[in-house]
């Protein structure tokens, strides 16, 4: 089991800590984390931009895809968008819009969501990726 730090927006975290967002999704042009990192079992840190971990959860469930193409934009939307979706519909459309050259994809299966109400552990981060594999 490995533990991992994930970079969230505000409205995702909601999603994710309400239970309408069961899939968090991370594309890429370039195989990087979380791509070919993360597995069942693992657990993922939850962290707003500049601000303290606010909770985890652990992994269910990994789909990756290398190589994508119009084919594998078509089953993520017809299969996956409510469970990746933050709820706001704007904002949905748009990340597809933003990521619809990426060559990676990893979607996340979410299970057992924790909230904390004091950060547990300090990472001390300062630079703009939105994911890290943790020692």
């Amino acid at each position: 089991m490995k533990k991992h730090l994930g970079i969230f927006n505000e409205d995702v975290i909601s999603a994710i800590f309400s239970g309408k967002k069961r899939v968090e999704s991370r594309f890429s042009q370039k195989k990087i984390a979380p791509f070919g990192t993360v597995g069942v079992g693992d657990i993922i840190y939850i962290k707003p931009p500049g601000k303290e971990i606010v909770g985890q959860f652990r992994v269910k469930k990994v789909v990756s895809f290398e190589g994508m193409d119009e084919k594998d934009w078509d089953l993520i939307r017809s299969k996956y968008t409510k469970l990746i979706s933050s709820g706001n519909k704007e904002r949905d459309e748009e990340f597809f819009k933003k990521h619809s050259k990426a060559v990676f994809g990893t979607l996340i299966f979410i299970d057992e969501v924790e909230q904390f109400i004091v950060s547990p552990i300090k990472i001390l981060k300062s630079d703009l990726r939105g994911w890290m594999v943790l020692p």
